[in-house]
């Protein structure tokens, strides 16, 4: 029977030395892992709502980045996210853009996607707009590029017609009213490459047939549909608006519509035509120039568009506004019982105390 050696005090002393450093070497490995995981995978976007959008500028360092963060409240541990972004190489591949930042989300996931350039497209959305400055202060705004380069551009003949096919008055017609996703970071080249895009998409094989059937071109079918669209906010009407102005139109008749008057004045706020409307010098002014206005007077809603291309086949050549003032319209055919409706019409006006200005004629209001 083997006889057990004793331990010695010194044997023992080196057992207790390794089991301490062991405990320490796994302590001290359980932190590190732990606070490696914490760096990685912790959520480090705590926000008082469900996301902020974060927006970095072209030419922005890492500094801008982390600055905007910081000002923005986004980071509840910033050494984290700066110990992160020098291991994934993100200091040295800032990217510009707009970014939705959703709260609870951690460093990884927020790093990899501002590395990656995974922007958050914008809603873009326009209507109701009248003129080139309106449409350039809708859009401009939500851009990351000024309001005038984007004007500077419209107003360029020479590079729309050679690079659209289009000129600084027609240019309007590309925009068709709708809501649309783009990039903040586009360049004014790159929204009109997108918005050409678009209408491309939208003037298919089916509806350029159908302009040509009518004798209309694309750009001809949106002047006309801009006229239709100023007259009526009715949609279930528009198709008749438009055949009364097709009627005119292919007579050889001159439109004599009375909204591309308040456009060549600019006389937004008129609530009646008169004598100085009527003579006033414009190409727009389709009492005194035959045939379409040179450019649209709006920018036409797509169901315009769709009632001009559809527009409804009659015998009327007159419409005037129903004496209830409920927007809806009262259709002749022949000036005589036109008049008769303008009549009425009128005495509601005056009723409401709608007057012509006071500094011009008073002629009464005539299609």
């Amino acid at each position: 029977m083997t006889k057990k050696r004793k331990i010695t005090e010194r044997e023992k002393k080196d057992f207790q030395m390794k089991a301490a450093l062991l405990i320490v070497f796994a302590f001290i490995f359980a932190s590190t892992t732990f606070y490696g995981y914490q760096i990685l995978f912790a959520d480090n976007v705590l926000l008082d709502k469900p996301a902020k959008v974060l927006y970095i500028p072209k030419g922005a360092d890492f500094k801008t980045v982390v600055d905007s963060l910081e000002k923005g409240e986004y980071l509840h541990d910033r050494l984290s996210f700066m110990f992160l972004s020098k291991l994934l190489k993100y200091r040295e591949n800032v990217k510009p853009g707009r970014y939705e930042i959703q709260t609870n989300t951690n460093n990884f996931e927020l790093i990899k996607m501002l590395r990656n350039g995974r922007q958050t497209p914008l809603k873009l959305t326009f209507n109701n707009l009248r003129t080139k400055e309106d449409f350039v202060k809708r859009v401009a705004r939500k851009m990351s590029f000024p309001a005038s380069s984007l004007m500077d551009t419209l107003n360029n003949a020479d590079f729309l017609t050679t690079n659209y096919g289009f000129n600084d008055t027609t240019i309007m017609t590309m925009f068709i009213p709708n809501t649309y996703e783009v990039y903040w970071t586009y360049t004014v080249i790159d929204l009109l490459d997108f918005f050409q895009n678009e209408y491309n998409k939208y003037w298919n094989a089916d509806r350029i047939k159908k302009a040509n059937e009518i004798g209309l071109t694309p750009v001809q079918v949106s002047i006309m549909a801009s006229i239709v669209e100023a007259e009526t906010q009715k949609n279930d009407e528009k198709a008749k608006i438009a055949g009364v102005y097709m009627n005119r139109y292919k007579a050889g008749q001159r439109l004599q519509a009375d909204p591309t008057l308040v456009f060549a004045t600019g006389d937004f706020s008129a609530k009646r035509i008169n004598e100085y409307h009527r003579y006033y010098k414009s190409p727009y002014n389709t009492y005194r120039k035959s045939g379409l206005p040179p450019g649209p007077i709006n920018l036409p809603s797509i169901p315009s568009i769709e009632a001009v291309l559809n527009y409804e086949q009659h015998d009327y050549y007159f419409f005037c506004a129903r004496p209830d003032l409920t927007g809806y319209h009262l259709f002749s055919r022949n000036f005589e019982e036109h008049l008769t409706v303008a009549r009425d019409y009128w005495k509601s006006l005056d009723k409401e105390n709608i007057h012509q200005d006071k500094r011009l004629t008073t002629t009464k209001k005539t299609k």
